[in-house]
Order: C-alpha cells, then structure tokens, then sequence
C-alpha cells in the first residue's frame, strides 16, 4: 500500500516538476507575447512636466511607447535616434511616449536633456504599467493602434526607420505576426 502511493504520488508530481525546470531553460525574450492583438491595459502616466497622460487621452492616434532607463547602454543608443523620428511624425495622427522604469527622477530628467527628447516622457515609479504591459526588461516598445489594441512589440534596442514603419501599421490596424528584436537586447 505505502509503494502504490509513493509511485501516485512521483507520477503525479514528476510532470510538474518537469514542466517547472523545462520553464527556467526558457528565455523570456523568446516567448511570444500574448498582448498581440488585445486591448492595451489602460495607463496614467505622470510627465515630467507635471501633466498627466492616460491611455483614453491617446485614443484615435498610433502610440509609440517605449520603456527605458538612463543606465541602460542599449537606451542611451537608441535615444537620439527616437528623437528623429519624433521629429518626422509628431505632425501626423501619432504619437511617442516614453515611460522611465527603475530610474530616479533627476537622473531620468538628465537623460531627456542629454538626447535632447521633447516627446513625452514620464515614470511608472510603482511598477505597475510595466508588469501590466509584461515588460522583463528594457528598452522594450509597444505599439497601439487607434482604437487602443496592441499591435507590435520590440525587444531590446529599435531605430527610428522600424518605429515609424511599425507605427504607420498601427495607424491602419494591422498586427504584426511576431515581436522584433534589437540589436541590443533587453538589460533585465
């Protein structure tokens, strides 16, 4: 009796304990998100400046959002070039918002004034828009449509050229089949 529960019992558990170490093998960077396509968690960011932008504010227009830090290698090589392509579509029905993770506020404002970035840019000091979001690490980027559905997102490091074309698709609503990666990969 004592043999037939402790051969129940491993084969009960064993599948469990193989699925969990199976799961620590896996790198989240290649674990495709599940927000493709779904309705982005609706957000309030407090900006730098003191205003305060939420998710509803953006409907209507392409969202650029894009998590980053100042000690971040692969953030800092990425800014200027961000700034660029603000600069080409800030005119259009879209918009960047840049959201400071882990950073302290002095520091996060340096990094602006540093890369010269004038398009939106507040913290999640909670944590929690990057946990709703799924964010493992940095810089990560989303991309929402009009109505508010994710349409792209981007690992690691990303150029203007892929963010503008990426957002000219979620101005039309097209989802992307497959998240992007960047040369730099995510600091996590």
């Amino acid at each position: 009796m004592a043999w037939r529960r402790l051969i129940l019992t491993i084969l009960i558990i064993a599948p469990f304990l193989w699925l969990l170490a199976y799961g620590f093998t896996r790198d989240s960077r290649y674990i495709k998100s599940p927000l493709l396509a779904k309705p982005a968690s609706p957000f309030a960011v407090t900006l730098f400046d003191g205003r305060k932008i939420t998710l509803n504010d953006l409907r209507g227009k392409a969202v650029f959002l894009n998590f980053w830090a100042s000690w971040c290698p692969p953030c800092r090589a990425e800014a200027r070039d961000l700034e660029v392509g603000w600069q080409k579509v800030k005119d259009k029905n879209m918009i960047f918002l840049g959201v400071a993770l882990q950073d302290t506020e002095k520091d996060s404002r340096a990094f602006l004034e540093e890369f010269g970035i004038t398009y939106p840019n507040g913290t999640d000091a909670s944590g929690k828009m990057a946990v709703d979001f799924g964010v493992w690490g940095i810089p990560e980027s989303f991309f929402i449509d009009p109505q508010g559905r994710i349409t792209y997102k981007h690992v690691g490091g990303i150029k203007a050229q892929v963010a503008a074309a990426k957002l000219e698709e979620a101005l039309k609503g097209i989802v992307s089949a497959q998240e992007g990666k960047g040369d730099y990969q995510s600091i996590h």
